[in-house]
């Protein structure tokens, strides 16, 4: 008696389209475009979602510059005052202190240049 495979392949098949759903023209109902397309895919989601923490670390310091210059002081003089000041926030924490609460952030920006001048 031999084996037959149908079970196994209709479920893989049944899975690798589930995943391909959506893509554009034979990339998501031919098995063979199906599986490259699938594997391209996951390779550059998988790449993208460490890209995406290096953009919002751009957006955090872009953000924070913008609230430095507006009190009169560069990005970069402005964390050099706080490592300084032994202060320690994250980027994340001081743009949204430069959104959310420009008093705290003004206060932040007079330690900073203090502690330069020190």
């Amino acid at each position: 008696m031999r084996i037959k495979y149908s079970v196994q392949r209709h479920k893989r098949k049944k899975r690798i389209f589930k995943l391909t759903k959506g893509n554009y023209s034979n990339k998501r109902n031919r098995l063979r475009q199906a599986i490259q397309q699938l594997n391209k895919s996951l390779t550059t989601a998988y790449v993208h979602r460490k890209d995406k923490k290096g953009d919002m670390r751009r957006l955090w310091i872009s953000r924070v510059n913008a609230a430095s210059v507006e009190e009169g002081m560069s990005y970069s003089r402005f964390i050099n005052g706080l490592k300084k000041a032994d202060i320690t926030l994250n980027r994340k924490m001081l743009s949204e202190i430069a959104i959310k609460d420009p008093q705290s952030f003004k206060q932040l920006v007079s330690l900073s240049q203090t502690a330069l001048k020190a």
